[in-house]
């Protein structure tokens, strides 16, 4: 949830630029709530947001961090007239917003997330919530993926990489970042392998779906209408797996629950739109940032591809720096006041993941990457609290895996940054295009 300097208009090559500047308010902006931060205290009336009016969407997608970073420093608790929501950008404010699911809820449905897929484990709280996680997180512990997992996950980057091995040249999340968690996801499923380009075209329309604050109607009837392709085209292997218990796939297990915690079948489906995205997003994401993120810091770069070991720190260091979810959002289940600024019951506000990851009160040089930071087990980029993501060890060991099989089989690769995107997106966020070159 984080990214490279405080500004994303240009790519960086220096190992060290960690410039930072806030260009001044215009006189009068600051007026009866104190603001405290290392230039000093000033005072902003907690009914005006001088930066939260001035966001504008495209910019923010191409340039969150100095957006953010102004926040940080002079709007903790912003209002964004364009998303018509609170956005609360502190690590301490993030953190204590994400454990409090008695004043902070998950499910409404003006919530895109609840929108899209309905009532699921990451858009319940309390009891609901605890039942649907339980029932679905034995694929998702370190122990269960060692044991069926890590083999296929091995298996399916080498089968990937030899398809482009010969070439010289690839761009990565086509051929490579955008495949491995899907077919990662059907074996976690117990779906065929000739589902992928089906599952690739759901996924594609969700993540616009999950991302359309500005409530494209197009785009949310797309959304809808893959979901209940997805469910459809599930229920059918739903029913293949009832009294197949000796099967270990999700799905399976779900089916086969005992009856005293077996979810229902629209549970079972719902809960496996969210997982299934989850599992594709962050993933993806995840190993196109650290390639980017190595690329724009080459002594770091050669390190980890002369020592593997390096590559469990630098993911970590990767999902603050330049995390796939830049943002969770949160309802207000009752009058609550924060920094001043007084939210209503029904309030909407986005917990800034990625601003979080670049508090300076938390983190020693925040917006340098430095696998070596000793503050970075800090980072919230797989967020904190009861909805802590499920597939955080998934995602590590497939990200772990991913780069070790490419450095070890090709240990003179390089990024190529002048055909390489930019990282973009407020909501996901990761480059369009990565080209690797050996």
């Amino acid at each position: 949830m984080t990214l490279i300097s405080s500004s994303f208009n240009c790519k960086r090559t220096r190992e060290d630029d960690s410039s930072n500047s806030v260009p001044d308010e215009a006189p009068g902006t600051w007026q009866s709530l104190m603001i405290g931060n290392e230039k000093g205290t000033r005072m902003i009336h907690p009914g005006t947001f001088p930066i939260g009016d001035s966001v504008d969407p495209v910019q923010l997608s191409k340039d969150p961090y100095t957006i953010l970073s102004r926040m940080r420093e002079r709007e903790p608790v912003s209002r964004v007239a364009k998303f018509g929501m609170y956005y609360i950008v502190r690590h301490d404010d993030v953190t204590a917003v994400l454990r409090d699911d008695v004043n902070y809820g998950v499910g409404v449905e003006s919530m895109l997330v609840y929108d899209t897929f309905g009532r699921h484990m990451m858009t319940v709280d309390g009891e609901e919530h605890n039942r649907y996680r339980l029932a679905a997180r034995a694929p998702f512990t370190a122990k269960l993926i060692r044991e069926r997992l890590e083999a296929k996950i091995t298996e399916t980057v080498d089968k990937l990489i030899d398809g482009f091995e010969t070439d010289g040249r690839v761009e990565i999340r086509s051929a490579f970042a955008s495949r491995l968690p899907v077919q990662v996801m059907l074996a976690v499923f117990g779906l065929p392998a000739e589902d992928e380009p089906l599952l690739r075209k759901w996924y594609d329309a969700f993540e616009q779906a999950l991302g359309n604050y500005e409530w494209d109607p197009a785009v949310r009837q797309r959304g809808q209408q893959y979901v209940a392709e997805f469910k459809s085209h599930l229920t059918m292997r739903l029913e293949a797996y009832k009294g197949r218990s000796g099967e270990t796939n999700l799905l399976a297990a779900l089916v086969n629950d005992a009856p005293e915690r077996r979810l229902t079948d629209e549970e079972i489906l719902r809960n496996a739109l969210i997982i299934f995205f989850g599992g594709i997003s962050t993933v993806e994401a995840l190993v196109l940032n650290a390639l980017y993120a190595l690329a724009m810091h080459p002594r770091t770069f050669d390190r980890v591809k002369r020592d593997p070991a390096l590559i469990p720190v630098t993911l970590e260091e990767t999902v603050r720096w330049l995390s796939p979810v830049q943002a969770v959002t949160r309802h207000v289940r009752k009058e609550m006041t924060l920094r001043g600024v007084v939210f209503k019951e029904g309030d909407l506000v986005n917990c800034m993941i990625g601003s979080a990851n670049r508090d300076a009160g938390v983190f020693i040089h925040p917006d340098v990457f430095d696998i070596d930071r000793p503050d970075l087990s800090r980072h919230i980029a797989f967020a904190t609290g009861p909805h802590t993501c499920l597939g955080l060890q998934l995602a590590r060991t497939e990200g772990r895996i991913a780069l070790s099989r490419l450095f070890a089989r090709f240990p003179g690769c390089r990024v190529d940054l002048k055909t390489t995107s930019l990282p973009e997106g407020y909501e996901f966020r990761q480059p369009s295009r990565l080209d690797l070159v050996w």
